[in-house]
């Protein structure tokens, strides 16, 4: 299901969904009702997820009223971090590196200062994290993982040192 919602150039677990071409990546966002399905579609996924969408300009998310019941499921079921992450990926091919940016902040948030989702806490920090293409937003987010990650000593998703002077 949310393999066909969220297509991506390489190979996933579907090996008969065939990956995306860049001519492809193009002529979906050319195209207004591609891209207006495309945004609902994230936002069907983030509800599922307990999230909710509050400004499509921004990207800024909140948790849905329903956010506990769905938290439980996404803590119980690991293959949903897989498919996230496909999410966050696709969204980065389809030009809404935005949307990622807050996506991966909303997860840390929740799994490294809220303590809401203590098994998604190593995905968020494995996978979403370097899903982010824009060199400097992904910096400022192992930056914010870092300095909300407990014991600091033993976070390994950047160096301490430049961490420290990380400005």
């Amino acid at each position: 299901f949310p393999f066909r919602l969220f297509p991506l150039r390489e190979h996933g677990m579907n090996w008969r969904a065939k990956p995306l071409t860049c001519q492809e990546i193009k002529a979906f966002k050319k195209s207004e009702k591609v891209m207006q399905r495309f945004v609902r579609a994230y936002q069907l996924m983030l509800r599922f997820y307990g999230i909710t969408l509050i400004n499509e300009e921004t990207g800024e998310l909140k948790r849905a009223e329903n956010w506990a019941e769905r938290f439980r499921n996404l803590n119980r079921f690991s293959h949903n971090n897989l498919r996230i992450t496909r999410i966050l990926k696709c969204l980065g091919e389809m030009g809404y590196e935005h949307y990622q940016v807050r996506l991966v902040k909303f997860f840390l948030t929740e799994t490294l200062v809220m303590g809401t989702l203590p098994n998604v806490k190593r995905s968020a920090l494995d996978y979403f994290l370097f899903t982010i293409r824009n060199k400097r937003k992904r910096r400022e987010l192992v930056h914010y993982a870092w300095q909300h990650y407990r014991p600091r000593g033993s976070f390994v998703w950047g160096p301490h040192d430049k961490l420290l002077k990380y400005e």
